[in-house]
């Protein structure tokens, strides 16, 4: 591949798996909320497409990424892949957070922001409230999510269809992107 696509390509992807991972100066940020796997309370094993966009470009393409995502109660493991390679590898067992990344994938994709925003989708809005610092407030339905930071809404999470099989918006506001996760079930 010719470096000149390289490196433009991994700089589209960092924007895709990080969705503008650096927070604004005058803002702390979301709370970094890394659950155990056994607290998921039930296996995930999907096939996805990440589409990501910044809230202030938001006429702008999204940056779309690949990512096969299975989880027990023992661990979380996500591969990512753009152009038929894979650029990030993390496994989460609880504990301790593995990566592997490809080279040229941006220092601005932080894998732990990453693994937040999987547990803000998909782990039991109890177990997050239950780690949420004071002043943070997590309003959960069947429809989705939404988290406020004091009385300031910070982030949304919309389901349409199952969290397994069909489409969650994620939009956070005090970080700047909206992430449209695609997602069926791996498998037969």
């Amino acid at each position: 591949m010719n470096p000149m696509i390289s490196r433009r390509v991994f700089g589209l992807l960092a924007l895709a798996l990080t969705a503008c991972a650096a927070p604004r100066k005058r803002d702390p940020g979301l709370p970094l909320l890394h659950l155990p796997p056994a607290e998921l309370g039930r296996p995930l094993s999907l096939v996805q497409r990440l589409s990501v966009r910044r809230l202030a470009a938001i006429d702008e393409p999204p940056q779309v990424v690949d990512v096969l995502l299975e989880a027990d109660a023992a661990s979380l493991r996500l591969a990512g892949f753009a152009l038929n390679q894979r650029v990030l590898t993390m496994s989460w067992d609880g504990q301790a957070l593995t990566v592997q990344r490809h080279p040229l994938l941006p220092a601005q994709v932080e894998e732990k922001r990453i693994l937040r925003d999987l547990c803000l989708v998909y782990w039991p809005a109890e177990s997050l409230r239950q780690r949420l610092p004071e002043g943070w407030l997590l309003r959960a339905d069947a429809g989705g999510r939404r988290l406020f930071d004091a009385d300031r809404l910070a982030l949304s999470v919309e389901f349409q269809g199952s969290e397994e099989n069909g489409r969650v918006l994620l939009l956070n506001l005090l970080e700047g992107y909206e992430l449209l996760i695609e997602s069926k079930l791996q498998g037969p």
